[in-house]
């Protein structure tokens, strides 16, 4: 049952929370949307990186792209304003793979679908739902935790959306991680630009680069946070909220000894058929 408090701001759709941004009605009507061959979906879980790699996208030159807001953002005239793109889409969404539109499966579009360590993940939800007013005010971290681990969370699980896409991976799906893009950027943008059928020279990456650091990011939400094309987040279209830290392993500034212990066992329980989990401990 959802809380007063949640109630006003969340609602529950085939049994996962979703932010009242994404209306009933549009979440309905998933199954409807008409995919082009050439589209791109960038999924990803919340807070794992899809403003990066969207801004990384959008700076590789030449590639003929636009960006769109997410699938899952707005009310049934979504269909109709993704239908008024005339270059190729670069689509984002959180949802699952389960959840996502059956015209998408059919035709095999591109996929990039973004990874992040999900004890960072967690961390940086819990700061994104104390300051945006479209989620619920969760008092303290620990309460928040326990909400994560639940999957009591806006899209659930983190665990069962990373393993919902996993299963698919083959499906002409490219799989990035957030940490990998950290540690080796140019060879994550090697990887998105060879599977977009894009080419960058070196030039052009250090460019890229330079403008999608996270200081140079966090910059920009100022003059672009009222841009209605610059919504590249299912939960809210304020810019500023987005950026925080961006770094690799803060989440050993919120964690207890016991918190970790419960986390780790969890995750090993879960996870413990995923090729995803053991590069991620790679990588984290």
């Amino acid at each position: 049952m959802l809380s007063p408090g949640q109630l006003s701001v969340l609602h529950k759709f085939k049994g996962i929370l979703f932010s009242t941004a994404s209306s009933r009605e549009l979440l309905d009507s998933l199954d409807s949307f008409d995919a082009r061959e050439d589209d791109v979906f960038l999924v990803s879980y919340p807070k794992s990186g899809t403003h990066w790699v969207a801004e990384v996208i959008e700076n590789i030159p030449n590639a003929k792209i636009t960006i769109t807001s997410p699938i899952e953002l707005g009310d049934i005239s979504k269909f109709d304003e993704l239908k008024t793109y005339s270059k190729r889409r670069v689509i984002p969404t959180h949802l699952s793979y389960d959840m996502l539109p059956v015209d998408i499966k059919q035709k095999q579009c591109k996929v990039i679908y973004i990874i992040r360590n999900p004890k960072d993940t967690a961390v940086s939800l819990f700061h994104y739902y104390r300051d945006n007013p479209n989620l619920p005010y969760i008092e303290t971290w620990a309460a928040f935790l326990e909400l994560f681990l639940r999957g009591d969370v806006v899209y659930g699980s983190w665990f069962d959306h990373v393993l919902s896409w996993e299963e698919h991976k083959n499906d002409n799906v490219l799989i990035i991680f957030y940490e990998e893009m950290k540690k080796d950027f140019f060879k994550s943008l090697k990887k998105i630009t060879t599977f977009l059928g894009t080419h960058v020279n070196d030039s052009e990456i250090n460019n890229i680069a330079w403008k999608t650091s996270f200081s140079e990011m966090k910059n920009n939400t100022v003059k672009e946070s009222h841009d209605p094309n610059h919504t590249i987040c299912a939960l809210t279209s304020e810019r500023n909220l987005v950026f925080r830290k961006g770094v690799v392993g803060d989440w050993i500034n919120y964690f207890t000894s016991k918190q970790k212990r419960v986390f780790d066992e969890l995750f090993t329980e879960k996870m413990k058929h995923s090729e995803l989990a053991r590069r991620l401990k790679e990588y984290s």
